[in-house]
C-alpha cells in the first residue's frame, strides 16, 4: 500500500511561482513511477509531468504546456516528490494531485494524494 501526501499549493498572481511537495509512505514507492497531475474545475484530470524510478532510470516527461517552466524532481533517499512551477497562469488554477503507479502513465491503476489547491490569479 502506498499513501501521498501533498503539500504546497496556495494562491499566486499571474506569472508567479509555487513548489508543490508530495510524502510518499510504503516500502514498494521507490519502484513506482511517480507524477503530477492536474485537473481543472469541471475537467479531466491530466498528466503535468512524471518521474520514472531510479532503478528503471527515472526518465522524466512533461506536458508540452508547461515544458520550460515546470520542474519536476525527486528525492532519492526518501522518494518525496518536487514540482517547481515558474510563470504560472490563471489557467493552470485548480487541483494538482500527486500519483504513483507501476508504470508510468498508468495512472488509474495506481494511487492518489487528496490533492492541493492552486490558484492564479490574472
Amino acid at each position: 500500500q502506498v499513501q501521498l501526501v501533498e503539500s504546497g499549493g496556495g494562491s499566486v498572481q499571474d506569472g508567479g511561482s509555487l513548489r508543490l511537495s508530495c510524502a510518499p509512505s510504503g516500502d514498494s514507492v521507490r519502484t513506482y513511477c511517480m507524477g503530477w497531475l492536474f485537473q481543472a474545475p469541471g475537467k479531466e484530470r491530466e498528466e503535468v509531468a512524471s518521474i520514472d524510478s531510479f532503478d528503471s532510470g527515472g526518465k522524466i516527461n512533461y506536458a508540452d504546456s508547461v515544458k520550460g517552466r515546470f520542474t519536476i524532481s525527486r528525492d532519492s533517499a526518501n522518494n518525496t516528490l518536487y514540482l517547481e512551477m515558474n510563470n504560472l497562469k490563471p489557467e493552470e488554477s485548480g487541483t494538482y494531485y500527486c500519483a504513483a503507479a507501476g508504470v508510468c502513465g498508468y495512472w488509474r491503476f495506481g494511487y492518489f494524494g487528496q490533492g492541493t489547491q492552486v490558484i492564479v490569479s490574472a
